[in-house]
């Protein structure tokens, strides 16, 4: 009688469990502390549309600022340095950190400021660190750069997010000075960040619409099936971008549901899918209906 009961009770567990429905993967902490050539991101609603999928983003970026010491004067003030910054927020900062700082610092003293930002980093809880290497339009920025490298090899906290060899080939990216950017290049920057961030596990890939193909409706008969999607954060909402054919409908969960009644043929609609993060996919789909 035992025997039977724990088979019940495992059942019932079982049953309970595949009711529930799975839970949606959580969105991670990203802060990005930048400079006036990350500024152009926010500046830049595609680019920051880019950056921001799959994650939580708080951007800390403002011209002028350094690594560590005072910055340039910029509108009558100076910015907090990347160390004052991560010394202020404390753990507001989250677990992960991308840095874009360094086309105001000083070539000498650039590693030793990337070593006071790792320690107030890691004092702050802060669990990784990416660093963007700098665009070696001018020679000091070569050896800054060996210095991140340098760092990354000591620090195991820390990875390089290569800039300077992503955006080599790439001038027209860039205004005069070759180092701030123009739309195309905040929109580059923001994909090598995201990127980056995926690879490490941290940004859930953006949404895809599985669904290819629609099975074949019938003139006056009823109709239903579910599109699928994959990859962003659950739940997701889908919407026509055109009309689909008369009688048939979707409801945002994704179900295609209703009863033909339009000629027989082949009708071609656009279905978009937007996950919680914000994240958008479309697909094109033809339907036949007999």
């Amino acid at each position: 009688m035992r025997g039977v009961l724990a088979v019940l009770v495992a059942l019932a567990a079982l049953a309970s469990a595949a009711a529930s429905p799975a839970r949606a993967p959580a969105i991670q902490h990203v802060t990005l502390i930048g400079d006036s050539v990350a500024d152009a991101i926010p500046g830049d609603p595609t680019a920051l549309a880019i950056l921001r999928q799959g994650i939580d983003l708080d951007l800390e970026v403002a011209p002028c600022r350094r690594v560590e010491g005072l910055g340039c004067p910029y509108k009558g003030a100076t910015p907090p340095s990347v160390v004052e910054l991560v010394q202020s927020m404390g753990s507001r900062l989250g677990p992960n950190v991308v840095v874009a700082v360094g086309y105001n610092d000083f070539e000498q003293q650039y590693a030793g400021n990337i070593a006071d930002a790792l320690a107030a980093l890691k004092a702050a809880g802060v669990e990784h660190v990416w660093w963007l290497t700098l665009r070696a339009a001018h020679h000091p920025y070569l050896t800054m750069n060996d210095d991140i490298e340098a760092a990354a090899q000591q620090h195991p906290e820390l990875s390089v997010i290569d800039w300077n060899v992503y955006s080599r080939s790439h001038p027209s990216w860039f205004q005069p000075d070759g180092l701030h950017l123009l739309a195309p290049g905040a929109e580059a920057m923001a994909t090598l960040i995201h990127k980056t961030l995926v690879a490490a596990g941290v940004a859930a890939p953006p949404v895809r619409v599985l669904t290819i193909s629609l099975p074949e409706a019938r003139r006056g008969k009823p109709y239903r099936l579910r599109l699928d999607a994959t990859s962003g954060i659950a739940p997701y909402r889908w919407s026509l971008l055109q009309r689909a054919p008369a009688g048939i409908h979707l409801e945002p969960n994704g179900v295609v549901f209703g009863t033909p009644r339009a000629k027989p043929g082949r009708y071609t609609f656009d279905v978009r899918v937007r996950d919680a993060a914000g994240s958008m996919a479309t697909r094109r789909l033809t339907l036949r209906i007999a």
